[in-house]
């Protein structure tokens, strides 16, 4: 690998399979399946497809708020897609997301299924679909979609930049980390002011913008995200903290951050949920 010291970008960019760190394996300049896999279809209307990681798992907290609600038919089967693994790379996942990135939402309810792909705009289709978690109409809605699409637009440079090559670049490149981990610190503090003002993100009640943003900032300002607490002095931005602890202890941020989750303490696993006993039978521990 290059010195990115005396690194020149050459005429015409190339592809090196060798490049990209962890991900080397996975990633690549072209779309499309790398093979053939049909997806798993459950009993419940809605099936997802994902992983529990921050993208995942705002889907997850979505659809545990909505059961919380009473909201029957938001019961859901959401099946692992190991993206370390190239799963999302398969026909029957391509067909649902043809970007191959999780999370992915098939609705089964209505005459022919419907496809939802990228999470802002499920945790928008499922707001609208149970009238939840998204003002109808006036400031109050427009508040609550700029701030989902301050994190749809945030994200990159808080996971594909800072996190990348803070965590996972197999070389710590100063520039970029400084770059991106002083992006990062900016946005803390937007958040952070915003805090300030108001109990939730978008105002007084809980929105799907702060199911979108807690599982990234969130999780970050209780230092659980990169590993990275203390190096961007998470501890500081006390709105944050106080928003971040409460969405916490919510009883459905409890259950959706289980969901598709594949690493950590065998007890904070439920890699595949198909029914609400599932928290209670088919955690990692117990099947042990």
């Amino acid at each position: 690998m290059s010195d990115p010291s005396t690194y020149t970008p050459p005429p015409v960019w190339t592809w090196n399979k060798d490049s990209g760190g962890k991900f080397a394996s996975i990633n690549r300049p072209v779309s499309g399946p790398t093979h053939e896999k049909e997806l798993p279809v459950g009993a419940h209307p809605l099936q997802l497809y994902s992983l529990g990681t921050p993208n995942g798992v705002k889907v997850t907290l979505m659809l545990e708020e909505l059961l919380a609600l009473g909201h029957q038919g938001a019961e859901y089967d959401a099946w692992l897609i190991n993206i370390n693994e190239g799963a999302q790379f398969g026909s029957g996942f391509v067909e649902i997301n043809p970007n191959s990135k999780i999370p992915a939402l098939l609705d089964r309810s209505g005459e022919q299924p419907i496809r939802v792909f990228e999470s802002g705009a499920i945790l928008i289709y499922l707001a609208e679909k149970f009238d939840a978690f998204l003002p109808k109409s006036g400031a109050a809605r427009a508040e609550c979609l700029s701030w989902l699409f301050w994190q749809m637009g945030s994200a990159p440079f808080l996971g594909g930049g800072f996190g990348h090559f803070y965590a996972y670049a197999p070389q710590k490149i100063e520039y970029a980390i400084d770059r991106y981990a002083m992006e990062v610190k900016r946005q803390l503090d937007v958040l952070d002011q915003r805090l300030a003002q108001s109990r939730y993100v978008a105002g007084d009640h809980y929105t799907i913008a702060d199911i979108a943003i807690w599982p990234w900032y969130g999780t970050l300002a209780q230092g659980q995200l990169y590993g990275a607490g203390e190096f961007l002095q998470v501890q500081g931005y006390k709105h944050v903290q106080r928003w971040t602890n409460e969405v916490a202890d919510r009883p459905a941020t409890k259950r959706g951050r289980m969901v598709n989750r594949a690493w950590g303490e065998p007890a904070s696993q439920l890699r595949e949920r198909h029914d609400a006993g599932d928290f209670e039978t088919k955690t990692q521990d117990k099947i042990g």
